[in-house]
């Protein structure tokens, strides 16, 4: 007998019944319905806050705070000169080329170029920005610095 409309239906024992709670003595689960008896849990509209600690002073309160946390920190991620000798004479360098070519692990972080080693060529960098020796390399180089925005 092939499948049909008519014979199909989930595999067995993947489907439950809903428990349906709080309807008779006889079903296991009458009265007051799996929750006890009385107390703040039994109440309906009960909810704990996370990080409640049943009055006693929550664990985020009680450790100390220090420092600041700068919401406006840029991160950046790094590129030192030397690693840019692997791109053609000539080529324009974009952030989404470094990506591509595994010397920066993400494009959504904003680029910096370091002025670690020497540049042998002249190339167009674009990046984020760039340390004053870095950008000095690539200008004696004959490149060319486009800082984005």
């Amino acid at each position: 007998m092939g499948v049909k409309l008519s014979n199909l239906g989930p595999p067995r024992g993947s489907r439950h019944k809903k428990v349906r709670v709080g309807r008779g003595m006889g079903s296991k689960l009458g009265k007051t319905a799996g929750k006890g008896n009385k107390g703040q849990k039994s109440r309906k509209g009960y909810s704990r806050r996370p990080g409640f600690e049943g009055g006693q002073m929550p664990l985020h309160r009680r450790i100390p705070k220090r420092g600041f946390h700068n919401l406006f920190k840029r991160v950046f991620a790094v590129v030192n000169v030397a690693s840019l000798n692997s791109f053609a004479a000539g080529e324009t360098v974009t952030p989404e080329l470094l990506l591509a070519s595994g010397l920066v692990r993400q494009v959504a972080t904003n680029v910096k170029v370091l002025g670690e080693g020497d540049l042998q060529h002249a190339l167009t960098v674009q990046a984020h920005a760039f340390s004053k020796s870095a950008a000095d390399k690539i200008t004696k180089a004959g490149g060319k610095v486009e800082i984005l925005s």
